[in-house]
């Protein structure tokens, strides 16, 4: 991974902590957490392999569906592997440079993740508002430059946040209460004046997800009002049934992510175990979840998930054929 240019004083050491408060229960909170890891892996790669292999797979949804699990991958393989290494290796120590690099790539990775969300909804947007022009508004291409436009936004607007800290003073108390480098955890490090580091990411986070919240918020009031227009109650209820794998996505990211933000800052009431369990756990479940969910609610994927595990089992077997 690529790291920054830092300061001579870079070479010092910022010490995570973990889950302060339950460090004897270390080992024990790895369990889950490595699980819902692997997992994660797992069903994102199954995706990733099967989409790539199946030609017939190769429309947008499927891209979109490709890019969802990659923001999912990168998201956790950020820091769960730290996180893992200081439970059960007690490997607490990261540089000043590394901390800050895994700053960037952790919260530029999940930049991407909410603006593959965004371009997801406007897939459904396209497919229920206006189906007969889908595959004219939305090629293959389309959706690679859509995803291109994310990433390139989630760079520009991520990477001022460690270029601040990086020209801060740190204090000499270099121990962060945390499983990894949260941009205000490292902030609240500093002896100097954060406030345009804090400002700043506070302002990002408003923004970034407003806007995205946003745009998701009108697609789908967009998509309401298509469908309530539709007279056959069975084609109602297939319009909706499309968007279900995409709502539960929804759900799982921005509620719990945006009370981990708010709580961060301002919930001086709340233990800080429990935000800092929440915080992993947002970043866990999801990607652990969405390959699950997608492959459910997605026949056409599912039936091609099935027969590769067929040929897995029984390499000789008759391929599979959905009924």
């Amino acid at each position: 991974m690529a790291n920054f240019n830092f300061t001579p004083s870079d070479s010092s050491i910022f010490i995570l902590m973990g889950i302060p408060g339950l460090e004897a229960a270390h080992i024990w909170i790895s369990i889950p957490f490595a699980t819902f890891y692997i997992m994660g892996l797992l069903g994102n790669f199954t995706v990733l392999f099967v989409v790539s292999k199946e030609q017939t797979l190769h429309k947008p949804m499927y891209l979109l569906l490709c890019m969802l699990a990659l923001s999912d991958i990168t998201t956790a393989t950020s820091f769960v592997p730290k996180v893992l290494c200081i439970f059960w290796f007690n490997l607490k120590g990261i540089t000043v440079g590394g901390c800050l690099t895994q700053m960037f790539f952790f919260h530029a990775f999940s930049t991407m993740h909410s603006a593959v969300l965004v371009t997801m909804a406007f897939d459904r947007y396209v497919a229920i508002c206006n189906p007969l022009r889908y595959t004219i508004i939305l090629t293959n291409a389309r959706i690679a430059k859509l995803g291109l436009v994310g990433l390139t936004r989630a760079v520009l607007f991520i990477l001022p946040m460690p270029l601040l800290l990086s020209r801060q003073p740190f204090c000499a108390n270099r121990i962060i209460p945390h499983t990894y480098c949260d941009h205000i955890a490292v902030a609240k490090m500093s002896c100097g004046d954060t406030t345009a580091s804090s400002v700043y990411g506070l302002v990002l986070a408003f923004v970034l997800i407003g806007f995205d919240l946003a745009v998701i918020g009108l697609s789908y009031g967009l998509i309401i009002r298509t469908v309530l227009r539709i007279s056959s109650k069975e084609a109602n209820q297939k319009a909706l049934n499309t968007c279900t794998a995409h709502i539960c996505a929804l759900l799982m990211a921005y509620p719990v992510g945006l009370f981990s933000t708010l709580s961060h800052r301002f919930g001086h009431g709340i233990a800080p175990h429990v935000h800092i369990i929440l915080s992993n756990l947002h970043y866990l479940i999801p990607p652990m979840l969405n390959p699950i969910i997608y492959g459910v609610k997605t026949k056409e994927l599912r039936d091609k998930v099935i027969k590769y595990i067929c040929r897995m089992y029984s390499p000789h077997a008759i391929d599979f054929k959905p009924a």
